[in-house]
């Protein structure tokens, strides 16, 4: 679903402008197909097989076992967004502590501003994103997440598991033909739904189940599930907790470059609108994010 996050990376340099840098690196975690010297080669844990037969090789494994972000990895996001939200990277948006990362949505106040408008004005709610840009990226493979969003059932909160084209291999734009794989969207105005969503030209069709998007996948709110992706040159399969929820056969050339990871929560728009019913501070939390080829 199109929200400010695809304005955001669409718009030529903002994304590059707009990432900082964390306080502190984590403990080593595996970062990359080739990892950098001083990471020990990735531990995807026990072998999963591969459809077709074979397994799947661990290319990236992150189990946020340090005290920050781990900036091999990933990056902390700030922007100005639109309408009365934005991203910003704070201790009180991102943070990873007790083995999780934690992504918040949270009222702004003295200590945690949004970034001025050209308006002179700032937004009234930041949230969290965490994103492997410039750091870590790849064109097909598994890519899996076990996380947990806010128990809610208003209107207001949205969180979500996806890729973004690595746009030092292929080109963002124009979008959606560019290609865009969200793995799972949570909406707290959905609490029962797990939402995949792949964007590329058959989104001229619009919304279609079974095609471009589900609308069966259950899931549920404030409890802990896996959202997977196989992803091939000719299929793309959406788990969501082992089970499947999507596949695709396309075989749209969208999806046949380098993508990268990003991980947000944040609030809602259109039916999902944030109302003020739902309290914040909202985090969802992440267990850990796992890659293999």
């Amino acid at each position: 679903m199109r929200s400010f996050r695809h304005a955001a990376m669409l718009a030529a340099g903002l994304l590059a402008a707009a990432l900082t840098v964390p306080l502190a690196p984590s403990s080593p975690v595996p970062a990359a197909s080739s990892a950098p010297p001083g990471v020990s080669k990735p531990d995807c844990g026990a072998r999963i097989t591969k459809p077709g037969g074979g397994n799947w090789s661990c290319t990236m494994a992150d189990y946020f076992s340090g005290s920050a972000l781990n900036d091999n990895v990933w990056a902390g996001m700030s922007m100005v967004g639109e309408g009365d939200l934005c991203v910003v990277n704070t201790p009180k948006t991102v943070s990873v502590s007790g083995g999780y990362l934690h992504l918040s949505a949270v009222p702004t106040d003295a200590t945690t501003q949004c970034p001025l408008r050209a308006d002179g004005t700032r937004g009234s709610y930041a949230s969290g994103w965490a994103t492997t840009y410039h750091r870590f990226s790849q064109q097909y493979g598994r890519f899996e997440t076990r996380m947990r969003v806010q128990d809610a059932s208003a209107p207001g909160l949205h969180e979500a598991f996806w890729l973004w084209p690595d746009i030092r291999y292929g080109a963002d734009n124009p979008w959606p033909d560019s290609g865009e794989i969200d793995i799972v969207e949570t909406f707290s105005a959905y609490p029962d739904l797990a939402v995949p969503f792949l964007h590329y030209s058959d989104d001229r069709l619009g919304s279609v189940d079974g095609l471009n998007t589900a609308w069966n996948c259950a899931t549920t709110r404030g409890e802990w599930h896996t959202y997977a992706l196989e992803w091939f040159a000719d299929r793309l399969t959406i788990l969501v907790d082992g089970k499947v929820c999507l596949t695709n056969t396309a075989g749209a050339s969208s999806f046949q470059k380098r993508f990268i990871i990003n991980l947000t929560q944040f609030l809602g728009s259109g039916n999902n609108q944030y109302d003020g019913q739902v309290p914040l501070p909202a985090t969802m939390d992440v267990d850990y994010v796992k890659v293999w080829r």
